[in-house]
């Protein structure tokens, strides 16, 4: 998987130089498999976002996290109405077992603990994000609720991450130079954003005990 991924990486450091509507188009698709639970796991959308604003553009910023949100809104959309309608049937066939009656039993627990706020920092919990439309549905969660925190929670996260890309594309151009902007956004990016993602699990694992 470690070499997939970083051939993965190595194809996505294109993205920068897309036009804006071609980075749309890319981005959003890279988005909305990363929301689809399994292949998810195997879609770097963290590095993604970071290739994309790798490259400074006019407007790329907001470019890139609206292609974010278009992206990740049509995945879990799809995914919550899956849910909605083949919940039971999903989670009894081989796609549920795949995933894991843990998994699936989880994400049910930590929705009814807190609803809306749970999906909204779904973008944050990998793996999790892709299955938590999947039960929300399942438990009948109201859509026009479900879609409002899932695109506030696409928006936090893509801007965090087009802030975060922006800051390590000025520090590596300030280090090494503007040949390396790609490399080092990605790099010191990444390092930003799991450091950023590992707090925010720790802290909603320390709410949950309380």
């Amino acid at each position: 998987m470690g070499e997939w991924l970083w051939d993965a990486s190595g194809s996505l450091a294109q993205v920068g130089d897309l036009s804006c509507g071609l980075l749309f188009a890319v981005l959003g698709g890279v988005m909305l498999l990363d929301a689809i639970p399994l292949v998810g796991v195997l879609v770097p959308g963290d590095i993604a976002v970071l290739a994309a604003v790798g490259v400074p553009r006019p407007g790329g910023g907001a470019h890139t996290v609206l292609a974010v949100m278009a992206g990740c809104l049509t995945g879990w959309s799809l995914t919550f109405f899956l849910g909605r309608y083949f919940g039971d049937r999903i989670r009894r066939g081989r796609f549920g077992s795949w995933i894991g009656e843990a998994r699936w039993a989880a994400a049910e627990r930590v929705l009814r603990q807190r609803g809306g706020r749970m999906v909204m920092v779904a973008p944050f919990l990998p793996v999790l994000n892709a299955l938590l439309p999947l039960a929300a549905g399942s438990l009948r969660m109201s859509y026009r609720r479900f879609l409002l925190c899932a695109a506030l929670g696409s928006a936090l996260w893509g801007g965090l991450y087009v802030m975060l890309g922006t800051v390590a594309r000025s520090l590596g151009e300030l280090l090494l130079g503007k040949s390396f902007a790609f490399l080092t956004t990605t790099a010191i990016g990444l390092i930003f954003g799991w450091l950023v993602l590992l707090g925010l699990r720790k802290r909603l694992r320390i709410a949950q005990v309380r």
